[in-house]
């Protein structure tokens, strides 16, 4: 028990599930649906532990190399995108895909590819290694820069600076991303930025969701999976608050001591995390002694991207496909 007679949670809100995730785990559990297992996934679907997992259960076969995936067999690319020569390799393969590429990310990749042929290079702030980035980073063969701080900026050596433009992971920190933005705009006046922010709606509103939480608590907990970048940034964007900030992959790791003598407890969860895990570790905060939950006002999202074609399923099947959301 935490010792405290009225212990508080404060959800944030929104928290949770974004479009491009609930769009690629629906895409996945279609094709498993429609083609029966195994369904082979390029990478994990999304980065959260719990998500792959229950997939995994279901039939799903999470692979890196098309090599393991046998001929003919349905591929499914992941949310984060994937470099054309991916796209090439499952094709010369004779491979089903479908593509859970989150579409905003599929829009930095239209982008890169149109302003390719008008002849610009591109600088790209985003975190080396991580699959978005090799994906945009793969639509083309060579004239992107990585950068993922001010300090990279001053290294980076484009061949020519008239024709050059800035795309950006989707899901990095805001506030960070403004930084090195503006450090790239004072090396290079003449840079081309997005017509609109590349940074997604659901990173932004989830980062702003914990902007307004932080002031209120003495502690926040981020429900996410250590590999998801933008729960790894909003446990930061509670840290540059000076709030105690703590990631949990499941109700399991929540440590007593995070929360002993705190009357204010703040709770979100990256756009990967589905809300079964915050149910959990809600309760888990109430065993600890916690004894009201309270959602904070916040931005009502009620964005919901297509399907690819090709995964209608029948009546009874819509039926299953309904009962284990």
């Amino acid at each position: 028990m935490s010792g405290v007679a009225n212990q508080t949670v404060l959800l944030a809100e929104p928290r949770g599930f974004c479009a491009g995730v609930d769009r690629a785990i629906e895409i996945v559990e279609r094709a498993l649906l429609k083609f029966g297992p195994p369904v082979y996934v390029r990478h994990e679907i999304v980065h959260n532990t719990y998500v792959v997992d229950d997939l995994r259960r279901k039939g799903a076969v999470f692979i890196e190399d098309l090599a393991a995936v046998p001929p003919g067999a349905t591929l499914i690319f992941s949310a984060h995108g994937v470099p054309k020569a991916v796209q090439r390799e499952a094709a010369a393969r004779g491979l089903g895909v479908f593509d859970a590429t989150c579409p905003l990310v599929t829009k930095v990749h239209v982008e890169v590819a149109k302003l390719r042929k008008e002849g610009y290079e591109f600088i790209m702030i985003g975190h080396r290694g991580h699959p978005e980035v090799e994906g945009t980073m793969g639509q083309l063969d060579g004239g992107i820069h990585l950068v993922e701080s001010v300090h990279d900026v001053a290294r980076v050596q484009p061949a020519q600076t008239e024709l050059l433009a800035v795309v950006t992971q989707t899901t990095l920190s805001v506030d960070d991303a403004a930084e090195v933005m503006a450090a790239i705009k004072a090396r290079f006046p003449l840079v081309r930025q997005p017509k609109q922010q590349d940074i997604c709606y659901a990173t932004q509103n989830r980062q702003d969701a914990v902007k307004l939480l932080a002031p209120q608590v003495e502690v926040v907990i981020v429900v996410g999976s250590p590999t998801s970048s933008n729960s790894n940034r909003l446990r930061e964007v509670a840290l540059r608050f000076g709030v105690p900030s703590h990631m949990v992959d499941s109700a399991d790791e929540l440590r007593p001591e995070w929360v002993r003598g705190k009357s204010r407890i703040g709770l979100t969860a990256g756009a990967s995390a589905p809300d079964i895990l915050v149910r959990q570790v809600i309760e888990r905060l109430r065993a600890l002694g916690a004894l009201s939950v309270r959602t904070l006002d916040g931005i009502e999202e009620k964005v919901k991207f297509p399907l690819p074609k090709g995964l209608r399923l029948d009546g009874a099947a819509e039926f299953r496909l309904d009962h284990m959301k």
